[in-house]
């Protein structure tokens, strides 16, 4: 699965602090030991599609390139909300701040943990 997370990161730049988050969470809620057979399945396919050379819209296409990766990632943590439990948020956190340090990343955090609640 590091493979997966460093695709991760040299996508971070472009696809924007949501898209990357989101990912971070469900990356975070897969390695969970109770996170249950078909949640990882869920997961599996929500990140395989987001590091997919070949997607509906392609990510080089300016602005909406990445959105439907974010339509794909958001409704895959939508079905898993349950395994993002305060350690997943945690590392996810961590290491969205060590991806886009400097940054404001703290409104986009709270925006989409705020979805989870």
């Amino acid at each position: 699965m590091y493979p997966l997370l460093s695709r991760i990161a040299k996508t971070a730049r472009s696809a924007g602090t949501r898209t990357v988050y989101t990912a971070l969470l469900l990356y975070y809620a897969y390695r969970r030991k109770e996170t249950p057979g078909w949640a990882k399945r869920t997961i599996l396919g929500a990140l395989g599609y987001l590091i997919a050379p070949l997607d509906a819209l392609p990510d080089l296409t300016p602005v909406l390139g990445y959105t439907d990766d974010l339509a794909v990632l958001g409704t895959g943590l939508a079905i898993v909300a349950a395994y993002i439990n305060k350690d997943v948020r945690t590392q996810a956190r961590a290491k969205l701040d060590a991806w886009f340090p400097g940054q404001q990343t703290a409104e986009v955090v709270e925006a989409v943990d705020r979805e989870l609640d």
